[in-house]
C-alpha cells in the first residue's frame, strides 16, 4: 500500500471511491441523493489541496512482489487508487472531515495506514484535538474512529438535498 499526497489527478478517482462506498455504506439515503451529493462534495473545489492546512492523502494499491522484490502475477488494479482521507487543521484542532476506503478493500488495514499518515500530517502542524464528523448511523465508522481511541464528544445535523441528517462528532485529544 502506498500512501501520498493528493493531486489534481487523483480527483476522478477519489470521487468513483466516494461513490462507491457511499452507495454500499448508505442504505438509508436514496440511490439519486447519493450521486448528487457525491459529485458536489468530491472534487478539487470543495478538497482545494493548495488551501491552509488542508491535507488529502489517497492510498494506492501496491503491486505484487515476491520475496525477491521482483514483480510477480500481473494485476491491472496495481497503483489503483482504493482510499483517501481528507482533513483540515485550523489552530490546535484539525477535523478530518472525509475518510473513505473502496468497499472492495475494507478490513485490509488500508484506513489504518491512512490514519497514520494523517496523524503525522495533522501533528506537524502543532495540531493538539483531532475530530472526525460522520453520520451517526455508520456504525462501521464508529467501530473505526472507537477503535483507534477516538471518543464520541458531540452530535449534530448534515444537510444534504435540503434533509437534516444526525451526525456524530469523534474526538481525540493528541
Amino acid at each position: 500500500m502506498n500512501v501520498r499526497s493528493a493531486t489534481p489527478d487523483d480527483f476522478e478517482a477519489i470521487t468513483a471511491v466516494a461513490r462507491d462506498t457511499w452507495h454500499e455504506t448508505y442504505d438509508e439515503l436514496e440511490a439519486d441523493m447519493i450521486d448528487r451529493t457525491v459529485d458536489n462534495w468530491y472534487t478539487d473545489d470543495s478538497m482545494p489541496l493548495e488551501a491552509p492546512g488542508t491535507v488529502v492523502l489517497v492510498a494506492e494499491r501496491a503491486e505484487r512482489r515476491s520475496a525477491d522484490g521482483s514483480r510477480t502475477e500481473s494485476d491491472e488494479r496495481d497503483g489503483d487508487l482504493v482510499g483517501f482521507t481528507h482533513a483540515v487543521a485550523q489552530g490546535e484542532t484539525a477535523d478530518i472531515l472525509r475518510m473513505y476506503v473502496h468497499p472492495d478493500y475494507q478490513g485490509e488495514g488500508i484506513g489504518s495506514d491512512l490514519h497514520e499518515r494523517l496523524m503525522t500530517e495533522l501533528e506537524s502542524r502543532d495540531a493538539e484535538r483531532v475530530r472526525s464528523f460522520d453520520f451517526a448511523f455508520n456504525d462501521t465508522s464508529r467501530a473505526f474512529y472507537e477503535g483507534l481511541g477516538f471518543e464520541q464528544t458531540d452530535e449534530g445535523e448534515v444537510e444534504i438535498d435540503g434533509e437534516l441528517y444526525p451526525e456524530a462528532v469523534y474526538t481525540l485529544e493528541l
